[in-house]
């Protein structure tokens, strides 16, 4: 699944994350524009002063980053429209306090859903106006913080990290039982590359699920974004700097298997299924908690990680699943948050299987719209697209099998069916310039060029390095539970209904992740984790026009309940602006001047030329 490759396991690993079908206007070959500016609302005051980077424990604060409020009453009555998750924000501080909450009231909550008509409520997801509930009392433990900072050395899996300081951030495994046992969280504290810096430092919250965010150091600093700012990256629970890692050698295995079968074959599924059965295994063997490992414990652990580094304020940068986190940061934990960048826009309220299919058609027709505005590339390829969806219902009827040499690997069979054409189509919008070509070679007869970018992409040699374990704890308790097999299958209907159902039964990235989700085992979120988030926190939301995993059209999407955000679409780019000087420039203007930054540069950023072929060679025009 992981689709990029740019010299670490971390930043290969950001792959994914999907969309629901809203309609949006293409932005295909235009230049980029600063899309919407929304200003705060009269009455809204000025950006609060920041506070200076001091590592170090802060005491007093709560796990969670905020101090319980103590109810008076022993009891809580629950009100049209509660969640156990608000209850548990209301009356006890802390809203991942919901499942100690159901515990507590586990009869009643059973007995009211019976009464009214459900087998059960499965799990306190279905409660009821009237419903009288008992409230544990806080211990003295739960108002005193459980995490803190401690030292240690930097990992040395990435190299070098010149001028790091690093250590781990301790928290509770599972908040809902805070004498549980600790995880230790990577942290990298990376200074600025100016001697004096703004006291606001920036946090760093990276994709996947399961990417390794101190990975991505290398690429942040050459973009220079700590040109003028500390920057704090966390490794998240779970992922390859933390302990314990939820990496799943078994699902790396499969990948590279994968590449000689047929990708939506239900046998394929099953091979996928078992790799999952064998990492969970393994892992809770280990003692692990599969059910701990999800984006809103993962707010709680950014905001402990603010407290205990003594920190009065901080900027947020974000990409992929990581403004997911951040979405859901700013709504359950606002407090010493200056400023918010959104790098590739994931929506907690939209975010399905399904919802992928909308960004893989918004970069598709993008790409084949840059094209026709391009003379050379709308001459040579004039009916690209028609090519390309010709070929997967080709592939799919009947499937190719071809050899090819790949570097890390030697001679490798590679079968490409429908499935296997379209996930390279995503892949391949990272660079775009020879898409048109390589689908012209295909239909000539010749997949070499297809297969060996699919394999490449697939046998990169990093096994045991990215943390499958939490995106399977992520997708399936957050993304799965909440759509159909039906709805999955209308919107990939909507976006492509000329392609086989055997290609549309399987979202794009996320092939049988329905199955494995059966394997996994982990319950169903409260739908609170879906709520949308409503903010005056200054927002930032940038995306690449040829993003085929988080569309454009996502950023436009959340910027509708920001009210002090600005959103930008940069024509030609893909997955991960921020390594894009344009989208680099951007984000640090921001971070200056929240409420105003410079998008000058946005309007001089085009799609590459694509690469022409004749006779047989391929030349860049």
């Amino acid at each position: 699944m992981p689709i990029r490759n740019r010299g670490t396991a971390a930043a290969a690993a950001m792959f994914l994350t999907g969309l629901t079908v809203l309609c949006a206007a293409p932005a295909h070959g235009t230049s980029g524009v600063a899309v919407t500016r929304q200003k705060p609302a009269a009455g809204e005051g000025a950006l609060p002063s920041a506070g200076r980077l001091r590592p170090g424990p802060a005491p007093g604060w709560t796990a969670a980053g905020s101090a319980p409020a103590r109810s008076k009453a022993a009891t809580h009555t629950v009100a049209s429209g509660n969640t156990l998750w608000d209850i548990a924000r209301q009356t006890l501080g802390d809203a991942l306090r919901w499942e100690s909450l159901y515990t507590l009231n586990r009869q009643t909550i059973e007995d009211a859903a019976r009464r009214h008509g459900h087998a059960s409520s499965d799990r306190g997801h279905w409660i009821f106006a009237g419903t009288v509930l008992a409230l544990p009392r806080p211990s003295a433990a739960q108002t005193r913080s459980s995490s803190r900072f401690v030292p240690a050395a930097c990992p040395t899996t990435y190299g070098d990290l010149r001028n790091t300081r690093c250590g781990f951030l301790v928290v509770p495994e599972n908040r809902a039982h805070p004498s549980a046992r600790t995880l230790r969280l990577g942290v990298a504290l990376v200074p600025s590359a100016s001697p004096k810096p703004h006291p606001d430092p920036i946090v760093f919250l990276t994709g996947g699920p399961g990417a390794d965010a101190i990975g991505n150091i290398p690429e942040l600093t050459e973009a220079g974004l700590n040109r003028d700012r500390d920057l704090i990256v966390l490794s998240q629970r779970g992922t390859l700097s933390s302990q314990r890692a939820l990496t799943c050698p078994e699902i790396d295995r499969f990948y590279q298997e994968r590449v000689h079968l047929l990708y939506d074959a239900r046998s394929t599924g099953d091979r996928y299924a078992q790799a999952v059965a064998r990492c969970r295994d393994r892992l809770t063997d280990q003692g692990v908690d599969p059910a701990a490992y999800n984006t809103s414990e993962i707010a709680a652990d950014v905001a402990d990680l603010r407290k205990a580094l003594g920190i009065r304020q901080w900027n947020v940068l974000s990409h992929s699943y990581g403004t997911q986190l951040a979405l859901t940061y700013m709504r359950m934990f606002p407090e010493g948050i200056r400023s918010v960048t959104l790098d590739g826009v994931v929506p907690p309220p939209v975010a399905t299987p399904g919802w992928t299919w909308s960004s893989v058609k918004e970069s598709f027709d993008n790409i084949v719209s840059a094209c026709a505005a391009q003379p050379s590339c709308r001459q040579r390829y004039p009916d690209v697209a028609a090519t390309f969806l010709r070929m997967v219902r080709r592939l799919e009827a009947r499937p190719v099998t071809t050899h090819v040499d790949v570097p890390q690997a030697g001679r490798v069979k590679v079968v490409l069916d429908g499935g296997t054409l379209l996930n390279w189509m995503v892949g391949a919008s990272h660079d775009a310039a020879g898409f048109p070509l390589a689908v012209d070679d295909l239909a000539r007869g010749n997949p070499e060029r297809i297969a060996e970018q699919w394999a490449a992409a697939q046998l990169r040699g990093e096994e045991g390095m990215f943390a499958h374990g939490l995106s399977l704890s992520v997708w399936c308790s957050e993304w799965v539970p909440f759509e159909t097999p039906d709805q999955q299958l209308a919107q990939g209907l909507r976006a492509f209904p000329d392609l086989p159902r055997s290609v549309l039964a399987q979202a794009p990235q996320l092939a049988f992740l329905r199955q494995a989700c059966q394997v996994w085992d982990v319950p169903k979120a409260p739908d609170s984790v879906r709520a949308v988030t409503r903010s005056s926190i200054p927002t930032l939301a940038v995306s690449g026009s040829f993003d085929a995993q988080t569309g454009a059209q996502w950023g436009r999407y959340v910027a509708r309940t920001l009210s002090r955000s600005t959103v930008v679409t940069l024509a030609g780019l893909a997955h991960g602006t921020f390594i894009h000087p344009c989208g680099a420039e951007v984000m640090t203007s921001f971070f200056d001047d929240p409420e105003n930054p410079d998008t000058g540069c946005v309007s001089s950023v085009d799609p590459a030329p694509f690469v022409i072929g004749r006779d047989g060679a391929a030349t860049r025009e």
